[in-house]
């Protein structure tokens, strides 16, 4: 999505143009508990590349979902939070948690009668 970009009028579909593909919500459960450095959030999100981390960080700081913070140090720190707009997420991402972890796990076939 571009910087320019029109978001949806539907809610459902904004929230998915906004949190769209795998790591989107992966990285604010990252956030929730406070604010984590570029390594930190690598880090926990195994598998993510630098670029794609890097393109979802620039995306929600665009529609003031997270702030940068870089502090003036040698070696040069820098600090991604989730704004208040940010933190509402996290009734979204609890009520999505609850509600996957109400499915059972499938049944192996082989057991099946």
């Amino acid at each position: 999505m571009t910087k320019d970009a029109c978001l949806p009028d539907c809610g459902v579909a904004r929230f998915l143009a906004l949190l769209n593909g795998p790591w989107a919500t992966l990285i604010v459960r990252e956030l929730l508990p406070g604010p984590r450095r570029f390594s930190e959030l690598r880090e926990a999100l195994p598998g993510i590349s630098p670029h794609t981390l890097t393109s979802r960080l620039r995306q929600f700081e665009t529609y003031g979902i997270v702030t940068r913070t870089a502090y003036p140090e040698i070696p040069p720190r820098v600090e991604y939070r989730l704004t208040s707009l940010g933190e509402g997420l996290r009734d979204v991402l609890d009520a999505m948690a609850t509600w996957a972890m109400s499915i059972p796990d499938p049944v192996p076939a082989a057991t099946v009668q």
